[in-house]
């Protein structure tokens, strides 16, 4: 395996550039699938190393209960200091698992808060909640409602925001938590985040996917409202309307799980974007710009990472095979 083992444990640097130039230069639809896809993938394959890694380091304890030849010199030595390498991706592996773990667990325990507030409501795409707290978030289905069509869920608002807001207004609210939930947006952000936990190297595209698919709810919001300008004084007044009440929601409120029109964030960039022209749905950069070497980086990157964790997962099975008394 040699070095490359070792690659896209550090490989996640190069999508440092495009997580920031991409956002301000690209579609926002094309910029999350383009990190998200780029996340997943650094993620895994820093994930499969690491556990390649530790199968050297544990099978070098003494008791365990793999083969004694996966300790023999020959599988040592396919790993680049295999005593410090190897024993110290057991604790690195472990992180990651349970940091995966609590963040689905989190996950899980969110919408199962989310659906228990609208107990007892009308089964409907809108729900409104008789609360002064002011709150609004799309809580997709779990899979239920499969042949319903696509992206089928729930807006969750309440009248303490309603209240607030003019009629144009509750227009892009509710324009912009449909576009959460036909984008199905909560999957793009679990996937971030669980890279993230992977790897802490993603954690910059995990913050930019997260102002991506609210740019991309903006502009969705703004398609069906036909006036930016009104999006971007929703999203203003919202903002300021959450940002002064005290707490949100009966005890839920989006946070990492689903999408909010409130949500804490770079709010100013967000008005600022809707406050100048609609950016280009289908433009690709030229390689000879700052935000076209930043992508061809980051793809670089992503493919290098997956090829050398491909090999060093190969190598590695045919180097314990060998070793592997019949």
């Amino acid at each position: 395996m040699g070095v490359f083992v070792l690659l896209p444990l550090v490989l996640p640097l190069t999508a440092w550039p495009v997580a920031r130039l991409a956002e301000q230069r690209l579609h926002p639809r094309t910029v999350t699938w383009l990190l998200t896809v780029t996340a997943a993938v650094l993620g895994l394959c820093s994930t499969v190393c690491l556990a390649l890694l530790m199968v050297v380091g544990t099978a070098q304890l003494p008791g365990n209960p793999l083969p004694d030849g996966w300790s023999d010199d020959e599988v040592r030595e396919a790993v680049p200091y295999d005593e410090i390498a190897g024993q110290a991706a057991i604790p690195a592996l472990l992180a990651v698992v349970s940091g995966c773990g609590r963040l689905l667990w989190r996950h899980h325990r969110v919408r199962r808060r989310a659906e228990r507030s609208l107990a007892g409501l009308p089964r409907r795409t809108v729900a409104v909640l008789p609360d002064a707290a002011p709150y609004a978030y799309a809580l997709p289905d779990r899979g239920r409602s499969r042949g319903r069509g696509r992206g089928r869920g729930r807006v969750v608002v309440s009248t303490g925001m309603l209240s607030r807001l003019t009629s144009g207004e509750r227009r892009a609210l509710f324009a912009h938590e449909r576009a959460h939930l036909t984008a199905r947006h909560h999957r793009f952000l679990l996937l971030v985040q669980l890279a993230a936990r992977a790897n802490p190297f993603l954690r910059p595209l995990r913050t930019a996917v997260s102002y991506t698919v609210e740019r991309w709810a903006d502009e969705e919001a703004a398609g069906v409202v036909r006036s930016r300008r009104t999006v971007a004084r929703a999203i203003g007044r919202a903002a300021l309307i959450a940002g002064a009440a005290p707490g949100v929601g009966p005890g839920v409120g989006p946070g990492a799980a689903l999408a909010g029109f409130a949500a804490p964030g770079p709010v100013p960039r967000r008005v600022a974007a809707l406050l100048h022209p609609a950016p280009t749905a289908h433009a690709w950069p030229s390689l000879f710009t700052a935000v076209g070497v930043a992508v061809w980086t980051a793809a670089a990157g992503t493919a290098i990472s997956a090829l050398s964790s491909a090999n060093s997962a190969v190598t590695l099975f045919l180097v314990l095979k060998a070793a592997t008394p019949l």
